[in-house]
């Protein structure tokens, strides 16, 4: 029989609070202490991905400690079913249980939380499915690949008491929290130009061919991968290289700028760009891909009003130089915040000599370093400087109190919005830009759908 999770809980806490009631002496903090010993929160793995492999040391590196327990995994393909069980059994000491699909692990009700790290395109509809099966959710990013799969993922959630973790762990990254602070505080000044890169040289990035050429259609359900993306034959490099296809991914993008946009949204405090402009192909690695392997991508932000002055980003990425590397950095009239070097400069500010002859005042930054600032507070030492793990371990807190986390789903969903409208620029052509109302992005005035 299917077990009722907010039942279970509740009966956790009001034992708790009837206990304190007959006189233990027990404070706020120790009613939070009894709620950790006695309620602890079952947790499984929503696809056994190679992603998964980093979430899961992050989770047992905390679970003792917040009373969490990994107990399953769900997998469409049975050879990570079993890899998973493995995997845990020799990693961690720990026995779970495999299940064929979502709808094997819910109905049994013997988890009370997921780590959903599938498809990029089955995020959205994944979470949607896990707080709709009563189960708080971390969901690996890019959130949704489409409009229509982002705004159901949403709504999912937020028509839920559910907690959900986006993977956007930059946000529980000291130096990251320590550069909200200091926009937000406005010494840095208004943003006036963001500029951005995500370069590799690596030809083999996201491809999977000795499994390609071993993987069986009987191996998986192929027809639950598809999810709702169009009924096609089975195709392993669809399944082990989906990154490299549309609409399984939009590649660049949602691997990557979704990272680096997702900052520019949490330090602004814009939910979205007001339009964009973006073109690039596959110039070099021409092996079926359809994503492409360089691309190049210009957003406005705002103004959203008379007293909002706007900026613009630039985001670049290639698969075929490295040069440049992964770059973030923030320009105000003052200066620059450099998130690859951690320094705030000076550094191209308005200077005495051209402010005088415009009867201005000189305007320059005090040169500091981020990683000098006292990083941000947590509800309990973690002892781990790994953005990964300092993510996980907000999320399971927040999980444990009931508070919202460091990346909620609204962060997943704007993310979203500023992917699909870079995929609808690369895809079509087109200048894009997003119906508010109607919460579309479109393309040369048209709606985009893949």
């Amino acid at each position: 029989m299917k077990e009722d999770k907010n039942s279970r809980r509740d009966f956790i806490k009001k034992s708790a609070i009837g206990a304190a009631g007959l006189g233990f002496g027990f404070s706020a903090k120790s009613y939070g202490k009894i709620l950790g010993a006695n309620d602890r929160i079952r947790t499984g793995i929503v696809g056994f991905s190679n992603r998964s492999r980093s979430l899961i040391p992050a989770f047992m590196q905390h679970a003792s400690k917040l009373n969490f327990d990994m107990v399953a995994v769900s997998d469409i393909w049975n050879k990570r079913r079993d890899e998973c069980i493995g995997y845990m059994q020799d990693n961690f000491d720990t026995k779970i249980k495999a299940y064929r699909n979502n709808e094997e692990l819910y109905d049994k009700g013997e988890v009370d939380a997921v780590i959903i790290s599938t498809a990029d395109f089955q995020h959205a509809m994944h979470c949607k499915q896990a707080v709709e099966a009563g189960c708080d959710a971390y969901v690996e990013k890019p959130f949704a690949e489409t409009m229509d799969d982002a705004k159901a993922g949403l709504k999912a959630v937020e028509a839920s008491d559910k907690i959900v973790q986006i993977g956007s762990q930059r946000r529980s990254g000291p130096n990251y929290h320590a550069a909200n602070d200091f926009i937000r505080s406005g010494k840095f000044g208004d943003i006036v130009y963001v500029e951005m890169t995500w370069n590799v040289n690596q030809p083999g990035r996201w491809r999977r061919p000795d499994e390609v050429a071993s993987l069986k259609e009987s191996d998986v359900d192929w027809d639950r991968y598809l999810l709702n993306r169009p009924k096609i034959k089975f195709d392993p490099r669809k399944y082990l290289e989906y990154r490299l296809f549309w609409p399984y991914s939009s590649g660049i993008p949602g691997q990557w700028m979704s990272h680096q946009i997702d900052t520019v949204h949490w330090f602004s405090g814009y939910d979205h760009p007001r339009s964009v402009a973006a073109n690039g192909g596959i110039y070099l690695w021409k092996d079926g891909r359809e994503n492409f392997d360089t691309m190049t991508a210009v957003f406005d932000y705002g103004p959203q009003d008379d007293k909002s002055k706007g900026f613009q980003v630039v985001y670049s990425s290639r698969f075929t130089n490295s040069a440049g590397g992964t770059k973030e950095i923030y320009y105000s009239n003052a200066g620059e915040l450099n998130l690859a070097t951690n320094m705030v400069t000076p550094n191209g500010g308005l200077s005495e000599r051209h402010a005088s002859s415009m009867g201005l005042q000189a305007n320059l930054l005090n040169e500091f370093s981020l990683s000098d600032v006292a990083p941000p507070e947590t509800s309990a030492d973690t002892g781990v400087d790994d953005t990964t793990s300092l993510h996980m371990f907000n999320w399971m807190d927040s999980v444990k109190d009931r508070k919202e986390s460091h990346a909620p789903v609204r962060a997943g969903y704007n993310h979203s919005i500023a992917n699909i409208m870079t995929t609808a620029a690369l895809r079509t052509g087109e200048f894009v830009t997003f119906d508010e109302a109607k919460q579309e992005v479109l393309a040369g005035g048209k709606v985009f759908k893949y």
